[in-house]
């Protein structure tokens, strides 16, 4: 068990529509980075092309796997480091926002986006996701997430189960517009209070090819809802002993 995870937040603008040119610079940022220097690299949600309702540019399979998956693959193999990042993707003549977490080993584990955009037309041009994805990363049980999945507070409760919290980190991959930044910000806050367990979230800058402008904001939250630095699981199991929430929440079923 790894207790403080180095965690890099790549905020930076997209190429739209452009996986080539989004893979380059991708794998630029990547190559800044030396092995072992951080645990957990996390990319903005749809990251080869921007939050576009063209699915005519998603990815394909290549060769059984998706071009810019194969780049993850290279990158979290050298740096030694999980890579997180959500792609428009076509498979079986579906269309789908897929988060890929990415282990150095090449073990992929993915998440279909649940809640997706209506007000884009989002529900229109891609399937919505069923399942959740929690991930076991050294030593940490992280629950995978995409941009309007933060304004659904009961698809990521956290819960007891067998007298341990469900996860210890949320993840939201994001293009989350400026116009809506405090929005962003705030929610992020209320969902690591609420569930008693650090927030990352990363969300591009720039503008892409819609005029729709972005101000990154990207964070670390903590269990108090305080902007952090780092993500330290002794510290957050030293407040839930202290102030043992979780333990009273109410149990539901989703449906």
């Amino acid at each position: 068990m790894q207790m403080k995870l180095k965690s890099l937040l790549l905020e930076t603008s997209l190429h739209w529509e452009n996986q080539e040119e989004n893979r380059t610079h991708f794998k630029a940022l990547l190559q800044e980075q030396q092995p072992n220097q951080w645990d957990l690299i996390v990319l903005p949600e749809m990251f080869s092309t921007g939050f576009t309702m063209n699915t005519t540019v998603s990815e394909e399979l290549v060769n059984g796997e998706f071009p810019s998956v194969t780049l993850l693959k290279e990158e979290a193999a050298r740096l030694n480091a999980a890579i997180v990042g959500s792609l428009s993707v076509s498979e079986e003549g579906k269309a789908y926002n897929r988060l890929f977490f990415v282990r150095p080993s090449g073990e992929v584990s993915t998440y279909n986006k649940r809640h997706l955009f209506s007000f884009a037309g989002e529900h229109k041009h891609y399937e919505a996701g069923q399942e959740q994805c929690l991930v076991e990363w050294r030593g940490w049980n992280i629950l995978l997430n995409i941009c309007y999945d933060l304004r659904f507070p009961v698809w990521t409760r956290n819960e007891m189960i067998n007298g341990q919290p469900k996860f210890d980190l949320m993840i939201y991959v994001a293009n989350w517009p400026s116009v809506r930044a405090e929005v962003w910000k705030t929610l992020l806050k209320a969902r690591a209070m609420e569930n008693v367990a650090y927030v990352i979230g990363v969300n591009r800058i720039g503008e892409d090819g819609n005029g729709h402008a972005y101000s990154g904001d990207s964070a670390i939250v903590n269990y108090r809802g305080e902007l952090s630095d780092e993500l330290s699981l002794e510290e957050l199991n030293a407040f839930r002993e202290k102030f043992p929430a979780l333990n009273d929440a109410d149990s539901f079923q989703l449906k």
